[in-house]
């Protein structure tokens, strides 16, 4: 099999690439349930038995029976909005919300990610516990129902370490429900001091410092404050979050089933200061930025390039049918192919190849043909298959 040939690309992005190819899949343990109480009266009707080896084998059957009965009763999820938390470090959550349904008997949970809704449907109820696969991403929730609360974890299972976070959750009827949790007194829409655009640097002083665009785009319907942040390797997607008042601060978030990302930061005329980006447990940037309406990123095609010696794209990789697929196959001689990098663990190639699935169906027709170059976390093809 003959790898990629002849593509290279800036050190930045290699850079920015190794960060987030990590994974792997580790077992994570359904948090213990509390001790369960002992009924009330149990002991009075074990008290009326004559004979002590009744009374005692009574009294296990009694203790047996109230144990499984507690242990086993089906508890169902509360139908309405949520405000969840995944537990960053001991003193940082992220805060979103997602939606239980229920409809003809089947429950779901949808996340909401600013105008992005994520909608899980895997759910698997047992007891009090509830489990929650998460469509697109190899991750899953486990967790504890309590009435109106919810504990447990989020595993993210694209990644060897750090990649079990706490999670909790109650149940809320208003919305936005962060902003109900934390008491949060928003800016009014004219009075935005962070909207427009802006130059960035994230981690600030460090060895792989990069430039970002953020791009404050508008407050929406409801209060909140929504954003995009682009990097020269892709950006963070979804971001909503809150300009605080009397604060002169903001925060942005984003939890897509992969990536559980909070942006912070202090507004200070055209500059934002004492900026902090968390990726989940694994990842911590001070950043900073400065007004710039002109600011622009490097020009893609700047990053990648031919390596010296090249002067065409050549490979040849099996498909998941296990059949070779190369550039000078016939099937491609004269047309407009393009190749796609990819990998479904990626966030921004799931939202790239909605918009060349749209793209091929308008355009195959002419000639067009696509190839995508899945490089996925796992050392097991069938895995990888499976993935794709």
């Amino acid at each position: 099999m003959r790898g990629g040939v002849g593509v290279g690309r800036s050190r930045h992005v290699e850079l920015r690439l190794k960060r987030r190819a990590r994974s792997a899949i580790i077992p994570a343990a359904l948090p213990p349930h509390p001790l369960l109480p002992s009924p009330k009266g149990r002991g009075q009707y074990v008290k009326s038995m004559t004979n002590n080896k009744m009374k005692k084998g009574v009294f296990i059957f009694a203790s047996l029976f109230v144990l499984f009965n507690f242990s086993f009763a089906q508890q169902n999820p509360e139908v309405g909005r949520w405000q969840g938390n995944l537990v960053l470090n001991s003193t940082t959550q992220l805060p979103f919300w997602f939606d239980v349904n229920f409809d003809l008997g089947i429950y779901s949970f949808v996340f909401h990610n600013a105008e992005e809704k994520i909608v899980a449907t895997e759910i698997a109820i047992k007891g009090d516990s509830v489990f929650v696969t998460m469509p697109y991403f190899d991750s899953e929730f486990r967790i504890q129902l309590n009435g109106l609360a919810m504990t447990g974890v989020w595993i993210n299972h694209n990644r060897k370490d750090k990649n079990v976070l706490p999670f909790n959750a109650q149940f809320y009827d208003t919305y936005p429900p962060s902003r109900a949790v934390e008491g949060i007194v928003t800016v009014p829409d004219g009075m935005k001091q962070c909207k427009g655009r802006w130059q960035c640097t994230f981690d600030l002083h460090g060895p792989d410092e990069y430039k970002a665009v953020a791009n404050f785009l508008t407050e929406g319907d409801r209060g909140q404050l929504t954003a995009n942040i682009e990097t020269e390797s892709g950006d963070y997607r979804y971001l909503e979050g809150y300009e605080l008042a009397n604060q002169n601060a903001f925060y942005l978030k984003c939890f897509d089933g992969m990536h559980a990302f909070l942006f912070k930061g202090k507004i200070k005329g055209d500059s934002i200061t004492d900026g902090e980006f968390f990726s989940g447990m694994h990842g911590y940037e001070k950043w900073s930025a400065v007004r710039d309406n002109k600011f622009q990123l490097r020009n893609p095609d700047s990053l990648t390039f031919l390596k010296k010696g090249y002067n065409k794209i050549d490979f040849s990789f099996h498909n998941i049918e296990d059949k070779p697929v190369s550039l000078s196959d016939a099937k491609y001689k004269g047309k407009v192919v393009i190749v796609q990098l990819m990998g479904t663990w990626c966030p921004n190639c799931m939202d790239e190849t909605r918009f060349l699935g749209t793209l091929y169906e308008q355009e195959h027709p002419k000639g067009l043909e696509i190839i995508a170059l899945a490089f996925e976390r796992t050392d097991s093809y069938q895995q990888a298959i499976k993935n794709v």
